[in-house]
């Protein structure tokens, strides 16, 4: 076995730091992770992908450019160790969890033109987080509801 410093290592792995184990991320951590990551662009123009909601899906899973907010997600090394594959339609879709329509809400031209500033698709990241929390609460609710109806005419 060859021994290496951490200099000699650091121009051919990223080293992450010992935190990273700690527990993976949720969710809406990995997304918060992802607009942190665009923030700290700020208003750097990045390409937005074309006609995402057209794409067959096979084909729209493949979609990516350079230099897009999904690039900037695939530079960030805590998300690549937590499983980030890629810069694609299709890795974002797996990690994030998140559905192509919120994408293309995201990155479409449609929506944004050739580009968008990387804070500003940081915002918009953030808009589907709230959106999601909003919709788990009102299927809680929904269900809570549901459940009383349920239990009352059981006991008529």
């Amino acid at each position: 076995m060859e021994h290496k410093t951490l200099n000699q290592i650091r121009n051919v792995a990223d080293i992450l730091p010992g935190w990273l184990g700690a527990h993976p991320l949720s969710k809406r951590e990995r997304l918060e992770r992802w607009a942190e990551a665009l923030e700290r662009k700020g208003g750097r123009r990045l390409k937005t992908l074309h006609e995402i909601e057209y794409a067959p899906p096979a084909e729209r899973e493949a979609l990516r450019v350079d230099d897009s907010p999904l690039t900037v997600a695939y530079d960030d090394p805590r998300l690549r160790a937590e499983g980030l594959a890629g810069d694609t339609v299709g890795d974002a879709v797996t990690f994030f969890g998140v559905s192509p329509m919120e994408l293309h809400s995201i990155l479409c031209a449609c929506h944004h033109g050739a580009t968008i500033a990387a804070d500003v698709a940081a915002q918009h990241i953030r808009a589907a987080v709230t959106q999601q929390q909003l919709y788990a609460q009102a299927a809680f609710v929904g269900a809570a509801a549901a459940a009383s109806i349920v239990v009352g005419a059981l006991m008529i």
